[in-house]
């Protein structure tokens, strides 16, 4: 599978929004953001 990479600029308000679920989850920033986008291809 080919790999590409994402770059996004965030306020800062929903930085934090993130960084804290990805506490609380105990889950990194780009799998929570990995989960979304899949979950994307549901609505389409």
């Amino acid at each position: 599978m080919l790999e590409s990479h994402l770059s996004i600029r965030l306020p800062e308000t929903e930085m934090k929004v993130l960084e804290q679920y990805c506490h609380n989850s105990q889950r990194t920033k780009t799998d929570v953001i990995r989960e979304f986008i899949r979950s994307l291809s549901q609505k389409l």
